[in-house]
């Protein structure tokens, strides 16, 4: 049994080394040889006045890698104004979360896994596939809002399936575009620029990202779109309606999450969880207007990758990626190729596997 952190994920794992790993987990899924759960969350009110304890998990598991992962996090979740949202464990700049590896040949418990760096790449290793399945191929203007981590392994997958020339970031703090700016240049040798507008990401750009944490929608003018443009986004509300209005193809990664509600639930960005709490306490969470998950206007990106649904069939086109769904799987791709690279370099430290076993049955 192997604990493994995220400085040692780094060293291990790049983002083509990802990508390899998510196409891995769907060549499995097409066959019916991998599962995932959709995503379900349990909310508990918190000692913070204007925030909620949020537990969130999503597994999944592939025969062809061989492993079951469950991701877990333990966040208190804010909303600042209500336009983001904000989260933290115990202290502000700290998180937990952790990705459990078992063996699904002999039910051994293999490794725990910090989730971090593994949660960036899968994300954006996923919104690379949509590059690589729906963009022109010729494209290589990109356009950014957001300059975060998610920001970043956007960016490094959209690098690895695409010939990139130059990228545009938005993020309303200045200092921290210009800071992505100067780091992505450095990293992918490639013209990155910061600027100070909406519209001045979107033009011109052949690939639209957005990798937010806002609660309401960073792009709604369909006009400033590029003929052939691609977009893809992170967060339901993210994309105004008339920008997909204007998409002639619009595609989603999977099921994100189940979408029968039963009493006692709630559904907050997309995903559907279980809340407790009085009403008082309840109208802290901000729901946003705008759910993109939601409808009946997408195609399944299996569907395209099966070639049973058309992808673009035109450089004219506009399309869309809803990089939603699917996240149990993702995780098991991704953290038992971690699993398998840290055993190869000796990396990682080895827990005695009998401390997880025991000798009564349930």
């Amino acid at each position: 049994m192997l604990l493994i952190n995220n400085q040692e994920v780094e060293k291990l794992f790049d983002m083509k080394a990802c990508l390899e790993a998510l196409e891995d987990g769907y060549d499995d899924l097409l066959k019916g040889d991998a599962v995932y759960r959709p995503r379900i969350d349990l909310w508990m009110p918190c000692d913070r006045p204007d925030g909620y304890y949020r537990w969130g998990t999503m597994e999944g598991a592939s025969r062809k890698i061989g492993v079951f992962a469950i991701r877990m996090k333990s966040d208190i979740v804010y909303w600042p104004n209500g336009d983001t949202e904000e989260k933290y464990c115990m202290q502000p700049g700290t998180w937990c979360g952790l990705v459990m590896v078992f063996s699904v040949r002999n039910g051994e418990p293999l490794a725990i896994i910090n989730d971090g760096l593994i949660q960036h790449m899968r994300v954006g290793g996923c919104a690379g596939l949509g590059v690589k399945y729906l963009a022109r191929q010729d494209a290589c203007d990109v356009g950014i809002f957001g300059s975060g981590g998610m920001a970043r392994s956007y960016l490094e997958a959209f690098y690895e399936v695409r010939k990139l020339r130059r990228v545009r970031v938005y993020s309303p703090t200045r200092a921290n575009r210009e800071k992505f700016a100067r780091e992505m240049t450095g990293k992918l040798d490639i013209e990155v620029l910061a600027v100070d507008s909406p519209e001045k990401v979107v033009r011109e750009a052949d690939i639209v990202a957005t990798c937010t944490d806002s609660t309401r929608t960073v792009f709604e003018e369909p006009e400033w779109l590029k003929e052939g443009a691609h977009i893809t986004s992170v967060r339901a509300c993210e994309i105004g309606p008339k920008v997909i209005k204007r998409c002639d193809l619009s595609v989603k990664l999977g099921k994100n999450t189940i979408e029968a509600m039963d009493e006692g639930m709630i559904r907050l960005h997309g995903n559907v969880g279980y809340i407790a709490g009085q009403p008082e306490e309840r109208s802290r969470i901000p729901n946003p207007t705008v759910d993109n998950y939601k409808g009946d206007y997408f195609k399944y990106f299996m569907d395209v990758r099966a070639g049973k649904v058309a992808g673009r069939t035109s450089d004219k086109q506009v399309t869309y990626f809803i990089n939603a769904g699917t996240q149990g799987l993702q995780f098991a791709a991704c953290a038992g190729k971690v699993v398998e690279l840290a055993k190869q370099a000796k990396v990682g430290r080895v827990l005695p596997t009998e401390w997880f076993l025991q000798d009564i049955r349930d």
